[in-house]
């Protein structure tokens, strides 16, 4: 018999004076932006993975590359971050690769094919999306290294929310940045967060993938809807930075979320405005390249459409759930 079991005395909570308990609500915070920042993160990069695919059935590529992912920082988000991606459909070992200061520490994920090392600059030129997890005070070193080297069609992914967006996309001298910016919201159900030690894990959990759910967070977290706007303007970048029409990319996008007809599609008026999609109509040229910093910081088109669209959230928020393959 466990005769410690249940006692008060050696709980978390214990000798805690009532303003430092008045902290403990931090602990499922942090759990819970780690868990919507990595499920976010695999979730992008699922819908990527799917858009390079279809992108090589619509150009009839015969050399079909996959997605190349690159996570520089291998930390606590670096790591938790590499074993969701590792469960996300369609990724393999091979397609990701970590920069990190001790890449010998990292050799559970060596021992599974990820390709581990410190060269910034490399896994720059080598990525499709480059995600960022690294303290913000390494930030300014990180970007200054990274500038000029970073491909156009890099879409960078930033872990780090104390730098303004526009400042990192500056530093960086690249406009393709996504960040997704949290915010909480009193609430009793927190610590659903708690539950478990693994991201991978809590994402197996219905109450918490639905609780992280981009188009309906809960669980006193809430995301910058413009979040959403920024990874579809993503996906439309990568069609643009493959030439694809117009009406090709379209096609492409209502496949890609199964839209239904009769309850409401993607069309060039969800991405732009009337004018650009008047010319847009009557050709074959393909979108052009949208700047996601002015996503994220101003009014688009596609943020009215997306959230006065129930039918796309709903086919938004099955995708999201089959990522992580609960039933």
């Amino acid at each position: 018999m466990d005769l410690t079991m249940n006692l008060r005395s050696l709980g978390f909570e214990a000798g805690l004076s009532e303003p430092e308990k008045e902290l403990v609500c931090l602990r499922s915070r942090s759990a819970g932006l780690t868990v919507c920042g990595c499920g976010h993160a695999g979730f992008l990069c699922r819908l990527a993975t799917l858009v390079r695919e279809k992108l090589n059935h619509f150009t009839k590529q015969s050399h079909r590359s996959g997605l190349n992912v690159g996570i520089l920082g291998g930390g606590n988000i670096g790591k938790q971050l590499t074993k969701v991606l590792l469960s996300v459909p369609g990724l393999k070992p091979s397609n990701i690769s970590i920069s990190t200061k001790r890449p010998e520490t990292l050799n559970e994920f060596s021992k599974r094919g990820v390709e581990c090392y410190f060269d910034n600059c490399r896994l720059a030129v080598w990525a499709d999306v480059l995600f960022l997890c690294v303290l913000p005070s390494h930030l300014p070193r990180v970007c200054a290294e990274l500038h000029s080297h970073l491909p156009p069609h890099c879409l960078v992914y930033s872990f780090t929310t104390a730098v303004p967006l526009p400042r990192l996309a500056r530093l960086l001298g690249h406009s393709f940045v996504v960040r997704a910016q949290y915010d909480f919201e009193a609430c009793d159900s927190a610590d659903l967060w708690l539950r478990h030690n693994q991201v991978t894990t809590a994402l197996q959990d219905k109450d918490v993938l639905t609780a992280s759910c981009p188009l309906s967070m809960s669980g006193g977290l809430s995301l910058d809807q413009t979040w959403v706007s920024a990874v579809l303007y993503s996906v439309l970048n990568m069609c643009t930075a493959k030439r694809l029409g117009s009406k090709q990319a379209i096609q492409l996008l209502n496949e890609l979320f199964q839209t239904n007809p009769s309850t409401g599609t993607l069309t060039c008026l969800s991405f732009v405005n009337s004018s650009c999609a008047s010319t847009l109509s009557n050709s074959e040229e393909p979108f052009p390249w949208i700047n996601l910093t002015d996503v994220q910081t101003k009014q688009t088109p596609l943020s009215s459409c997306l959230f006065g669209s129930k039918a796309l959230e709903d086919c938004i928020s099955a995708m999201y759930h089959k990522t992580f393959s609960v039933q």
